[in-house]
């Protein structure tokens, strides 16, 4: 990273010199001026972070350059020293815009705490720039692929619910974009400007989900050295994304409600009540009516969350999307990798349009930069994949049955082809025929316990 750079606008030399050996010890760049008319012209000239300033001085006061630096370039956050110190200048610099003002004589540790501070600020204030220069065409639906009709739907139906502050369950399998369709929903609301915070509460334990969403004090529990923010808290005025929700436990879920219902909790060890503006995105590849049916979720919460359902299809339902998102990944790995494939053969098409997809949108992205980077194919062609899915490509001869057939022998025979295609693996062959795990092994278990299944 490029060090900062601090330009220091200050007509005592003793002062100067000594602020500019306290702050390049620190490893800044140090630009020094001893009036305001040439610290103006450094800073016309030089790419200035902070700037830390006298009032009084001959040819430029202080707060006139304040007002200036504000002017030319608003991300720079400027310091005002004064041996004058009155309420009435300060209360002038914090209007034209200052970080701070403090008076001589200076506190070294207190002006460099407030100088990292100014420069921490500054710092997110480009990269919140940064970030919103990419938003239209990182969330705006240009990074969710999809001309099939069920996306488009989505598509429609995100558009007309952005605007409102209902909470939305995104349900949908591993790898399908619910995080994707969670930040286009932030990003076309009215808290578009405000924090999109993330939370990902499988990668949570029991014992530290509370802390982490709601914050703890001082002393709250061993280790806690210092009160800590959560991520309600963080997420104030924007939006909280509740990734597998399905995963926080039943304790916590009773303060998840709280703060739906009435926009309030204390943190872990605390006692004072705080308020919180929020908009609550949740989502989960589990169906939570299953999770409040097995008595894991409960239903008042999910009744809360499920104002606005959004059902993401697998990528096996809308395989029409699939010569789109090819292109679109080829096109994003050359940009990345500078490279200059040009698309897929048309058996390798027939190949992954063919292909299960078990880890959906998120598997096939993989699957496609693995491809480029380790073949650097002009045209991806059916040896630049996997054996596994050259493999899935064989599994798919069709299973004849005459008319009459028992749906029981047909399932079975269904069941076990499956598991063929997948090696054993019965999460993948569960989503292939869209059916639960538990119910292929029920299935599993009434194969195995039919005596003349036994016999074969």
């Amino acid at each position: 990273m490029d060090k900062k750079v601090i330009l220091i606008v200050e007509d005592d030399p003793r002062v100067g010199e000594s602020l500019r050996l306290l702050f390049k010890k620190k490893g800044y760049t140090i630009f020094l001026a001893s009036n305001g008319k040439e610290g103006l012209h450094l800073f016309r000239q030089e790419m200035v972070d902070l700037v830390i300033t006298d009032v009084v001085m001959p040819k430029m006061g202080g707060l006139e350059l304040l007002e200036v630096v504000k002017g030319l370039k608003p991300e720079t956050e400027v310091i005002v020293i004064s041996a004058q110190g009155t309420i009435e200048k300060a209360v002038q610099a914090m209007k034209l815009g200052a970080f701070d003002f403090i008076e001589k004589p200076i506190n070294p540790r207190v002006l460099s705490l407030l100088a990292e501070r100014a420069l921490e600020k500054q710092t997110l204030i480009l990269q919140n720039r940064d970030l919103r220069s990419q938003l239209e065409d990182k969330f705006h639906f240009k990074n969710i692929i999809g001309k099939s009709e069920k996306m488009v739907k989505i598509f429609e139906l995100i558009r007309h619910i952005a605007p409102y502050d209902s909470s939305v369950l995104i349900i949908g399998e591993s790898g399908t974009g619910k995080e994707l369709i969670a930040n286009a929903i932030h990003y076309n609301s009215p808290r578009a400007g405000m924090p999109f915070i993330k939370v990902s509460c499988a990668s949570l334990s029991e014992g530290i989900i509370e802390s982490e969403l709601f914050g703890h004090e001082k002393g709250a529990f061993t280790g806690a050295v210092a009160s800590r923010k959560g991520r309600f808290e963080m997420a104030h005025q924007g939006t909280l994304f509740l990734d597998e929700v399905e995963d926080i436990p039943l304790s916590t879920q009773t303060k998840l409600l709280r703060v739906l219902q009435e926009g309030e909790f204390e943190r872990v060890g605390g006692n004072k009540t705080l308020k919180v503006n929020i908009r609550i995105i949740a989502a989960s590849n589990r169906d939570l009516q299953e999770a409040v049916k097995d008595s894991t979720f409960r239903e008042d919460l999910y009744y809360r969350l499920n104002v606005v359902n959004i059902k993401l299809p697998s990528l096996r339902e809308r395989k029409e999307d699939i010569p789109f998102l090819i292109q679109f990944f080829i096109e994003k790995f050359n940009r990345k990798y500078a490279m200059k494939a040009k698309g897929v053969s048309q058996r390798a098409l027939n190949l992954l349009m063919d292909y299960g997809w078990s880890g959906n949108v998120r598997e096939l992205e993989n699957t496609i930069e693995s491809a480029l980077v380790i073949h650097s194919p002009e045209v991806l062609d059916l040896q630049h994949f996997p054996q596994e899915i050259r493999d899935f490509k064989e599994e798919q001869e069709a299973i004849p049955f005459k008319i009459g057939t028992p749906l029981e022998e047909v399932e079975r025979e269904m069941l076990l082809r499956t598991l063929k295609a997948t090696k054993g693996n019965k999460l993948k062959a569960a989503k292939l025929l869209g059916i639960n795990v538990r119910t292929i092994h029920r299935k599993i278990e009434e194969i195995q316990g039919n005596p003349l299944e036994k016999r074969k």
